[in-house]
């Protein structure tokens, strides 16, 4: 096994195919992190680049960035690294295995394994890849063993549908990459409101919020928005505007997402929607 591209994924993911009897050989980093990640992760395999990873592989994890990876497949396939026979493993969310049809003309086998999962680049993402689940892409000749891997890693496979994998990789990083961010505010907020420990108070609140809105969706809205309460809307506005203007706008977008999606679902009263969407409407106009 080898890993082109050190960054936080292919380590961990590397290092859990160790433990599930796999030999990495290989790895490949530039970046000073990189190389440590690799060190760290890795321990006492050999740092070598991409095309020496190709040579000493049967299966290489491909562990780029997305917009990095089609040109690191032509790339390969032009220079003729690529061996019949070699499982070509790319990680990204966004591709299914038609970004590895350069790989797989040159008689590489192809699959798209995404995991479900923050990486920090470090062991611990090697124990949260247990229970994981993996946007699965791959031939149907090779489902059972991309399915396999999968597992070996303590993952558990989802099977994605390759017109799927945008939509699919889109509804991740709107779950998790911005609600990284609405936290990130919320404490920043919080700080100014005079709160020594946000991160205290934030993470009961935020841990229920999560467990009720996966158990029951858009039932578990709360909130002034959902209440229609449009005065405490509007003060909400104000304030922002007032101590941290650069969260208006997103303020505003997710309260109008969460009135539409409250109106639909019955939990906000249309008589209290109209002077809530004004708020919003001004807002917006401002």
């Amino acid at each position: 096994m080898g890993v082109v591209g050190a960054g936080r994924v292919g380590p961990a993911l590397a290092a859990a195919l160790q433990l599930a009897g796999h030999r990495p050989v290989a790895v490949s980093g530039v970046s000073d992190a990189s190389v440590r990640r690799a060190a760290t992760l890795l321990p006492d395999v050999p740092l070598v680049p991409p095309a020496q990873v190709m040579e000493r592989s049967d299966l290489v994890l491909l562990t780029v960035p997305d917009d990095a990876l089609p040109g690191l497949v032509e790339g390969l396939a032009e220079t003729g690294a690529i061996r019949p026979g070699q499982l070509l493993v790319h990680t990204s969310g966004r591709y299914g295995t038609a970004v590895l049809d350069p790989a797989r003309r040159a008689g590489a086998l192809p699959l798209a394994l995404h995991p479900a999962m923050t990486f920090t680049g470090t062991s611990v993402d090697v124990q949260r890849l247990a229970g994981c689940s993996f946007g699965v892409t791959a031939p149907e000749e090779l489902r059972l063993a991309a399915e396999a891997l999968v597992i070996e890693m303590g993952g558990e496979p989802e099977w994605i549908e390759e017109a799927a994998r945008p939509l699919y990789h889109a509804a991740l990083a709107l779950g998790a990459n911005h609600l990284v961010t609405l936290v990130a505010q919320a404490m920043e907020l919080l700080r100014q409101a005079g709160v020594e420990a946000p991160d205290r108070m934030l993470g009961p609140l935020l841990g229920a919020a999560l467990d009720n809105a996966l158990r029951s969706g858009d039932a578990a809205l709360t909130g002034p928005v959902a209440r229609g309460d449009a005065g405490t809307v509007a003060a909400h506005v104000a304030e922002l505007r007032k101590h941290a203007p650069g969260t208006v706008a997103g303020y505003l977008a997710m309260a109008r997402t969460t009135a539409d999606r409250a109106l639909a679902h019955g939990l906000l009263k249309p008589e209290l929607a109209e002077d809530l969407l004004g708020v919003l409407a001004e807002g917006e106009a401002r």
